[in-house]
């Protein structure tokens, strides 16, 4: 089994963080890994048992992640778990931590493991599939923080 944690500093508090992340209409305004996220099943917001779908960009597979929200606490904590058998994936699960540093700073910790297929593969995919997910996964938590440099620090100015 695969895992990981990142986290990153962002220039808004922990309520606003959350509210942004999970909400799958304005996903695509920020987050660089996915072309198309939304919730499925009937679900027209994030919580406890909503399920999601985000779909990674055409460069990486466009591999499609279908996840059901386990625990959903705002504006501390999300987790999910991956309900689909996509290729490369035997099983997926994540939290995000949010912690407020100040009135207008937080920190949010990402955490994630994985477990790859096919199973005699494991040794190889693994190594490799963390590599690209913890890249991945900086890029996207970095470009969060300069999307809400742009749109939190205008509106407070």
């Amino acid at each position: 089994m695969a895992h990981g944690e990142i986290s990153e500093s962002l220039p808004a508090p922990s309520a606003v963080v959350f509210d942004l992340l999970h909400d799958y209409r304005r996903r695509l305004e920020w987050d660089t890994l996915l072309r198309a996220a939304y919730l499925d099943g009937g679900h027209a917001v994030a919580g406890e048992g909503a399920t999601s779908v985000c779909v990674g960009r055409r460069a990486l597979g466009g591999i499609a992640l279908r996840t059901v929200y386990v625990t959903f606490r705002r504006p501390t904590l999300a987790a999910v778990k991956m309900v689909n058998a996509p290729p490369l994936f035997g099983a997926w699960a994540a939290s995000i931590r949010h912690e407020d540093l100040s009135a207008h700073e937080s920190r949010i910790t990402y955490r994630f493991h994985f477990t790859a297929k096919p199973r005699p593969l494991r040794f190889i995919l693994e190594p490799v599939m963390r590599a690209v997910f913890v890249w991945e996964t900086r890029k996207r938590l970095r470009a969060l923080r300069s999307y809400l440099a742009r749109t939190y620090r205008a509106r407070q100015k």
